[in-house]
Order: structure tokens, then sequence, then C-alpha cells
């Protein structure tokens, strides 16, 4: 239980006329709120999903540092959804309160919430993430739906809160005079706020499932509903679709859509799939390089969409796509269901990772193109949360992008990683391609580490010179 000591008498360094505008201002971003959707908060099961995963992802300060205690233990979870959107809402709260941890625990004490309360340790990350949600809302009470189940940590800490919420908002007044800053938003690092900025205005992906579906048909489906084809979607307002330069079967929606087009059939029955489209670029690389019996080999795929797309496109072959480093047999079941769904028909499992597969085995005799996608920093992803849920990547991924990089020692580690995979590719002596995708925007992980391999076969390694395909694509 959380017992406030009553409210204290704020600090006179703030004018009162300053927070009673601050309280009617959009607090998170640099932009102006007009024509925005007025935020009404989430159900309760977000705001625990979303703490227990910033409790999982949050900064480990120093014992000197340490402002806030956090618990060991997560929550209880009411509701372990598996629906993507409501997934979304979770990952997307606890990275915004990730990005500004440090001036929410600041806020937290300057507003004297912790020195007079008695909050147990546990709900420190609770806290956190609904703070963050109520600045977000300009401190207005939260709207709840009549159906929505309650969960009682939540309640006691909205309570907290909103019984706080003037000395709530005259911390938050400090912290931007004291940094100079119009909003929170301006004290994050530069490279953060160049982050996000990409990340408002690139367009959504998708490509069309040709065992379903022709693309003549999907653009017939998407008229009926309103949309229109273009050229370009590029700072398009309304509903249009344009044909992707590069890969004849990716179509292009401007983001603002997203929420419209995740809800018709198009993309419920798999005929439509929402991907990165570096994924796309990289499995019509390998395309482009097959003959008709040929089969490929995928290391480290991430998500099972490029798996299911590498094999639409090799539908109408005899080609087989091998996918290494499968080890869990629970998944088989998972995997087999959505292959099926989509209609995926020559791909087959292999237990083994790729780097205990020796280069002679029997299986890949007839593999002419390796598709490598390593492990990377992610540096070039501009929405990390969307490339989490969609490349199914660790949740440490967000604790980098909160800070706008990673150490060098990481860096190093990941180069190293995928150095070691390449050369291990380069000595599958039958085949003749490599296609090597990262999403990275350092050299260290992009051309370093294909010089690097490329000098490796120079030094001795009698095979057929290999056509190593570099892919950069920012996401």
């Amino acid at each position: 239980m959380l017992n406030s000591t009553g409210e204290l008498e704020f600090s006179n360094e703030v004018d009162p006329e300053i927070i009673s505008q601050l309280t009617s201002l959009a607090l998170s971003d640099g932009k102006s709120s007009a024509g925005a959707p007025e935020k009404t908060g989430y159900p309760d099961s977000v705001y625990v999903m979303a703490a227990n995963i910033f409790q999982g992802i949050r900064i480990e300060k120093s014992a000197q540092k340490v402002l806030i205690k956090y618990g060991n233990e997560p929550l209880r979870s009411f509701s372990e959804s598996e629906d993507q959107s409501f997934q979304r809402l979770s990952y997307e709260l606890a990275f915004s309160a990730l990005k500004y941890q440090d001036i929410l625990e600041t806020i937290l004490i300057d507003s004297y919430i912790f020195p007079s309360t008695t909050i147990p340790d546990h709900l420190s990350s609770l806290i956190i993430v609904m703070l963050y949600d109520f600045q977000d809302r300009k401190f207005q009470s939260r709207v709840l739906s009549d159906n929505e189940e309650s969960i009682s940590e939540v309640q006691e800490v909205e309570n907290l809160l909103n019984s706080f919420k003037i000395k709530l908002a005259a911390a938050l007044a400090r912290c931007r005079i004291k940094h100079d800053a119009l909003s929170i938003y301006h004290i994050l690092p530069e490279t953060v706020r160049k982050q996000e900025l990409r990340a408002s205005t690139l367009p959504l992906y998708a490509w069309i499932n040709t065992c379903k579906i022709s693309p003549e048909e999907v653009y017939n489906n998407l008229k009926r509903r309103g949309y229109n084809k273009v050229k370009s979607v590029l700072h398009i307002d309304d509903k249009v679709f344009a044909v992707d330069q590069h890969c004849y079967d990716v179509l292009i929606f401007p983001s603002h859509l997203k929420n419209d087009l995740i809800n018709i059939d198009l993309f419920k029955d798999y005929k439509l799939i929402f991907q990165d489209k570096s994924r796309s670029l990289a499995v019509h690389s390998v395309k482009a390089l097959l003959n008709m019996d040929d089969d490929i080999l995928m290391v480290n795929t991430g998500s099972w969409y490029t798996v299911a797309h590498m094999s639409i496109l090799t539908n109408n072959n005899t080609s087989k796509v091998f996918v290494c480093g499968v080890q869990s047999q629970a998944k088989d079941p998972d995997l087999k269901t959505l292959f099926t769904k989509m209609g995926c028909k020559n791909i087959e499992i292999l237990r083994e990772t790729f780097i205990n597969i020796e280069s002679k085995d029997h299986r890949l005799q007839k593999v002419k193109v390796i598709l490598l996608l390593p492990r990377c920093s992610g540096l070039g992803v501009s929405n990390p949360v969307e490339f989490i849920l969609n490349e199914h990547e660790d949740t440490e991924f967000l604790k980098d992008h909160s800070q706008g990089g990673i150490s060098v020692d990481k860096l190093h580690i990941l180069a190293q990683q995928q150095y070691e995979q390449l050369t291990h590719a380069m000595k599958f002596t039958k085949a003749q391609a490599v296609v090597y995708c990262t999403c990275s925007v350092c050299p260290e992980e992009n051309e370093a580490v294909v010089k690097k391999a490329l000098e490796f076969q120079d030094l001795g390694n009698k095979v057929q010179p290999y056509s190593g395909t570099l892919l950069r694509q920012c996401l």
C-alpha cells in the first residue's frame, strides 16, 4: 500500500502561472499537438506489462548515483495476451520510460514523492512508466472503459500520482528550466531525437503473399476500400499506396495508415505482410542469384516472415529453403501452422547452429546461395519496438537504442561474431554466393567485416570466388 503524507508546499522557484500553463501543454515531444487525438491512457494490464519490461532493461547505476531502488521481482501479470497491438503498446511505453529514466527519477525525487511516501521497491518500475504516461497526458486523469479489468497496484500508483499532480508539474518545469528546453523531448541526446524523427516519417512496407493472392487482386481490394494507387507516398496524408521500385511484390503506405490497415482481411489472412524493406531486399537479392533447382541456406533469420517470403519467391522452383539454428522442437507446431497458413511448402528446419554445420553436410550439397542475417547493433533501426516484435530481438536491444548507441566493446564482439559466420559461409565450396544483410549503419559491421572476410579467402581458402552482396538499409 502506498501511504502519502499529504501535499507539501511547492517551491517558490516556479511561478504558479507557469505550472498552470505546463499542465495544458504537450510535454513529451517538441511537436505541435494541434489536430492530434487526445491521449486517454492505457488499460491496467498494459501498465503492468510495460513495468515488467522496463524492470528488465532499465539503466543500472552505481551505488553512489542510485536515486530510486527497484525490486528484483516482476509484477504479477493478469494478462498473458499474445495480441501484438497489446504488446506494442507495452513495449512502446516501456521504451519511452527508459529514454527518460533519469528525468523521471529526478522528477519523483524533486516532487518529494519518494521522501514523503512509503513505496515498496517492486512498484518503482510501475511508478516510472505510469509517470511518463501521466505527463504525456498533460497530467490529465485517465479515461477508463466500463468493462476494463482493474489491477490494485495500478490503482494505488495512479491515486498517488494524482495526489502529487501539482508538485510533479512543478518539478518538471524546474527540470525544463535547468536544461533550457522547450520540453523534455529536447533533453534527449541528439542521436535519439533524430531516430525518433526518422521513425515518424518513414513509410510502411508490406509484401504480397503471391501464394495466396495476385498483386492485381490486392490492388483492386485496396481500391474498393478507398485506397488510391500512386507513384510515391512521401508526405501524403490520404489513403494511398505505391509499388516499391526495387521489389515488385512490396507495397508502400504512409505510416499514419497502420491502425487502419492491420484490421483489414488482407493482413489478417496473411495475404499482405508488414515487414521492413531491408528484409525484402535481402530475399529478392537471393532470388536473383538462383537457378530453378538451387537450394538456399538461411542463417539467423530473426522473423519467420523472412523465411516465408524466401519460400514464396521460390514456390515455382524445385528449390528448398534450409533454415538453421532452430534448436527448440517446441516451436515446431507453431512454425508449421504459420507456414501452412501462408502456403509455404519448401522449408526445411535444421537444428544445428550455423557454425556447427560442416560445409560438406550431405543435406546442403545443392545450396547455391547462403543468406546471412547476423545479429548486429541495429543502429540503422529507427523504430526499435517494431524491430523487436517483428524480428524477435532481445529486449536488451531497447537499452542500446535509448542511449543512441552501443559500447565499443559490444560493437567489437558483434563484429567478431559476424566475421566468424561470414568466413564459415565461405567454406561451403558448392555455394556460389553469400548475401550478407545487417540493420546497422556502422562500417565495423558492414564494409569492414566483408573486407576482412575476403582477405581471409585470399590467404589460402581455395574455393571459387564469391560475389559478396552487402545490403545496408536504415529501418
